[in-house]
């Protein structure tokens, strides 16, 4: 029997601007494929992300009848090479489809993910402001996510750290961490050295840790308190413009270099992108805000 064709939207996440933020495919699924399948729709699309929805119908996956009004959906991300175990710009980017195509009809949604369940709340911006057509609806509202933090530790290999520098094209180099995701943290001077990297991604192939996020405190006058990058090539990403995960380790490392934990953060890539964040450092939770646009729909055939 031929397999139903499968709706997908391209959305840009942690953006209001088309072809800024973070791209990723969201792919809707009427019916179980295997992993193999969604690991070559990842490759095909190639971008940083491609996720997978399944809605789950009844009381399915929740603890008691009353939870049932929350709509719940699986939700699976991918890379171009592998899946992954947490992505905030393609959950934000699948909130956003569901928020805005009618499937949904509420402002909170429910993701079961490798990382547990994660909620997504729509966040009204202004309810004066206008939203006349497609565009100015999706610019409306922000997406909240609540998601754990991923805490890192102090990382001091010595021959690492010369490594490291190196791989980031000879950048000073003044604390590195590693996060219980794996993501190494490194610290350098100042925003502008986020943002002049020149990094060399065969050489952070062989460094340690899944990818290389490099963060710095943005300039004192900056609406911003702290740039980032992300590298990831052993994941097929040589640079994910936004990475949301990636600010579940750098709200705890910020919260305590600056003594507050509340954060606007930008992510220094060639697209750019911007976080609203809040640390709950009582439940170990990071409260992820963005907005995002929605630039493309379609049909997999196969």
């Amino acid at each position: 029997m031929a397999k139903k064709p499968v709706k997908y939207s391209v959305v840009d996440a942690f953006t209001d601007s088309p072809f800024k933020g973070n791209p990723a495919a969201v792919c809707f699924l009427e019916e179980d494929r295997d992993e193999q399948w969604l690991q070559l729709v990842a490759t095909e699309f190639n971008i940083s992300e491609t996720c997978f929805l399944t809605r789950i119908t009844g009381s399915e996956g929740h603890d008691s009848p009353n939870e049932s009004s929350i709509p719940r959906f699986r939700l699976r991300w991918f890379t171009p090479v592998a899946e992954v175990e947490l992505c905030g710009h393609a959950t934000i980017a699948a909130a956003h489809t569901l928020l805005t195509s009618g499937r949904v009809d509420s402002n909170i949604i429910e993701f079961i993910t490798l990382s547990g369940i994660l909620t997504a709340k729509k966040v009204i911006q202004n309810d004066n402001e206008a939203s006349d057509g497609e565009a100015e609806a999706q610019k409306s509202f922000f997406i909240e996510l609540n998601f754990p933090t991923d805490p890192s530790t102090e990382f001091n290999s010595v021959e690492d750290s010369a490594l490291i520098s190196k791989a980031l094209g000879g950048a000073s180099v003044i604390n590195t961490r590693i996060s219980a995701l794996k993501k190494l943290i490194v610290v350098v001077p100042s925003a502008k050295a986020v943002a002049d990297l020149r990094p060399d991604f065969n050489a952070i192939e062989k460094c340690p840790g899944m990818g290389i996020v490099v963060t710095g405190i943005a300039p004192p006058k900056s609406e911003f308190d702290f740039y980032s990058r992300f590298f990831c090539p052993k994941y097929g990403i040589n640079e994910d413009p936004v990475c949301g995960s990636a600010h579940c380790a750098l709200a705890p490392f910020w919260s305590k270099e600056l003594g507050k934990s509340d954060f606007l953060a930008y992510q220094a890539s060639p697209r750019g992108g911007v976080l609203n964040i809040r640390l709950d450092e009582q439940n170990q939770r990071v409260l992820l805000r963005g907005k995002a646009i929605t630039v493309m729909e379609g049909t997999l055939l196969v």
